[in-house]
């Protein structure tokens, strides 16, 4: 059984990232760390920019994640669609790689009979409802995204609301770009639980340049952090005594 955990990063944006790294480039380093990349483009008016439109497949292209382009109205079914969605390509994945260690590398779950085909897709459902889930939600609030902000907020909410019908462990962090600062600001580390984000959000500030590379930067190093501080608590006192002397 899968004992591993599933991350994902969740960009909502509009597109059009014009300040510092790529954000195509950046995305293929998280899926190289085991990183899935899933994107949703907010349409506004109809219309969404063609150079949008192409950054958004691009980011989830490389980063073997889900990409959706929606009316902001359509906001919180989408982030939990595309959620789900991820997660399930991302056991298949995992699932068709034992597959191929066992069977020769031809096989995935497609090669197999319907009925194993049944089973396996059984115990990708399973784990889909039973793995831990680390989602770092990074949301755009270039000036563009400004009146849909408040959408945004309730489709995270809603997320939260959806997840914790799973029997696994859910773990949220989420960061806004540009920040008041900075180019990206994290709003809220780490935790189970988002209803904290009623209050955050609606002392938000949008800004003019969208350094969507730069965010998905520091998302990979949340990550890592995060990773080196559960490694770190793991260790019983002696071992890490022995290893600071």
């Amino acid at each position: 059984m899968y004992s591993g955990k599933i991350r994902q990063i969740l960009l909502i944006t509009y597109g059009c990232s014009n300040h510092g790294e790529d954000p195509i480039a950046m995305a293929a380093l998280a899926k190289e760390e085991g990183i899935t990349v899933n994107v949703i483009g907010v349409m506004d008016h109809d219309v969404i920019d063609e150079k949008g439109m192409t950054e958004i497949e691009g980011i989830a292209l490389s980063g073997g994640g889900v990409s959706q382009i929606v009316y902001a109205e359509r906001l919180a079914h989408t982030v939990q669609m595309v959620t789900r969605k991820a997660m399930t390509q991302t056991l298949q994945g995992v699932i068709n790689k034992e597959l191929k260690q066992i069977l020769g590398n031809s096989h995935t779950i497609e090669d197999l009979p319907p009925e194993k085909r049944g089973e396996v897709m059984e115990v990708v459902d399973e784990l889909g409802e039973t793995v831990e889930l680390e989602v770092l939600i990074l949301v755009d609030t270039s000036a563009s995204m400004k009146h849909k902000l408040p959408t945004v907020k309730e489709a995270i909410l809603d997320l939260s609301i959806s997840l914790n019908a799973r029997t696994g462990d859910n773990y949220y962090s989420v960061y806004v770009f540009p920040g008041k600062k900075n180019n990206v600001e994290m709003l809220l580390d780490w935790t189970p639980k988002l209803q904290s984000l009623t209050s955050i959000f609606s002392q938000l500030s949008t800004g003019g340049i969208t350094p969507t590379g730069p965010a998905l930067r520091t998302a990979l190093s949340a990550f890592n952090q995060k990773q080196s501080l559960r490694s770190l608590l793991s260790r019983d006192d002696e071992s890490y005594f022995e290893e600071s002397m």
